[in-house]
């Protein structure tokens, strides 16, 4: 394919300005393989300042790729974790059986909740709002007791608001605002700001109950001979 003289011209003098090769077609309006644009541009001398033209492109360009696949990405784990409940939906039948529902319970006092040698009652405490509903939901199900009879302090960093957090909480468990122990912040964290803004501190959830305690320790003792 023959070009005009005056399209070379142009192209090497739009490259000298620092135009990239995409600007420069572009701008002519002409379809040239940019293999084409490299040769004529062989000897143009670029400006100083286009360096970091390029590396301001490119930054640009990897930031958008990686929202991309980002997106991406995210759309996948969301299917894949809308298979898996669709995969186990099965089992919220289970969960009538009240005695599934105290295995469940012992399980994640062994793991969350706070032992008979070091503490005598019932304690758990966890910073996500959905394993405190859990296990608030299986104490009134299991043992009925309701919230009203239980105790809640909130462990927090020093640059966050108590009042704010209690009331939070107390939304969340339904335990009233009365039955919040007062609490001082961690001083380990005096001057340094909560970077996780969703963070709300760890709720403290205790009430009496030696006994269920005890039970709820040796149940999965049990479950372990069983299996």
């Amino acid at each position: 394919m023959r070009h005009n003289i005056n399209i070379k011209e142009t192209v090497k003098r739009l490259r000298s300005r620092g135009k990239t090769y995409s600007e420069i077609l572009k701008k002519i309006g002409c379809i040239i393989p940019k293999s084409t644009l490299s040769d004529w541009c062989n000897n143009v001398k670029l400006p100083k300042w286009y360096l970091v033209k390029i590396n301001n492109l490119n930054n640009r360009n990897l930031g958008n790729a990686q929202k991309m696949a980002w997106a991406s990405n995210k759309l996948k784990r969301e299917r894949f974790l809308n298979e898996l409940l669709s995969k186990n939906k099965y089992l919220v039948q289970k969960l009538k059986d009240k005695d599934v529902q105290k295995l469940i319970l012992s399980v994640l006092h062994a793991a969350e909740g706070s032992k008979w040698k070091s503490h005598r009652g019932l304690l758990l405490g966890n910073s996500d709002p959905d394993i405190i509903k859990l296990y608030i939901c299986l104490l009134g199900s299991c043992y009925n007791i309701r919230p009203e009879k239980l105790k809640c302090r909130i462990s927090y960093r020093a640059d966050q608001d108590i009042n704010f957090l209690q009331r939070y909480w107390s939304r969340v468990t339904c335990i009233p605002i009365k039955n919040f122990y007062k609490t001082k912040p961690d001083p380990r964290t005096i001057g340094k700001p909560t970077k996780n803004k969703n963070y709300k501190g760890v709720c403290v959830v205790s009430c009496s109950g030696t006994h269920i305690q005890l039970e709820l320790e040796a149940i999965p003792k049990l479950i372990l001979k069983g299996i």
